[in-house]
């Protein structure tokens, strides 16, 4: 079963997103900050990360680069309903990043998990089995 870390300040949004991938057999772990993500990251392996880019008091773009420091290649979904995600293509540690607006439908969000799952750089696999 998949273990997805989904990170958002908004409690309604992570418990939707929950519904929708526990029905779809993923374990689902999460975070309401910034803080909260690093240490369950510390203590746990993910295969993705889903992380809203506005956080409260932190930079959501910040904690993806932060995450990908430790698992390289972690396949994850950048989530926002301020704006659009087109700049984090312009970083390029960040190029492969998914983005998806809010609010969007259950089928969305799958497909967004299969294109994050598809760029998967060729070294996230060994370096998520060596975080293991």
């Amino acid at each position: 079963m998949p273990r997805v870390l989904v990170v958002d300040d908004q409690a309604g949004v992570r418990t939707i997103i929950s519904i929708v991938l526990r029905i779809h057999q993923f374990e689902i772990v999460e975070a309401e900050g910034a803080a909260s993500a690093l240490k369950l990251f510390e203590e746990a392996s993910f295969d993705l990360a889903i992380v809203d880019i506005f956080l409260q008091g932190t930079n959501g773009s910040e904690l993806i680069a932060m995450l990908r420091a430790r698992v390289p290649g972690l396949p994850v979904i950048a989530i926002s309903g301020m704006t659009a995600l087109d700049f984090l293509s312009e970083t390029p540690e960040l190029s492969d990043v998914v983005c998806l607006q809010k609010p969007f439908r259950p089928p969305d969000l799958m497909r967004a998990i299969e294109a994050a799952q598809g760029s998967r750089r060729p070294s996230a696999g060994a370096a998520a089995a060596a975080a293991r």
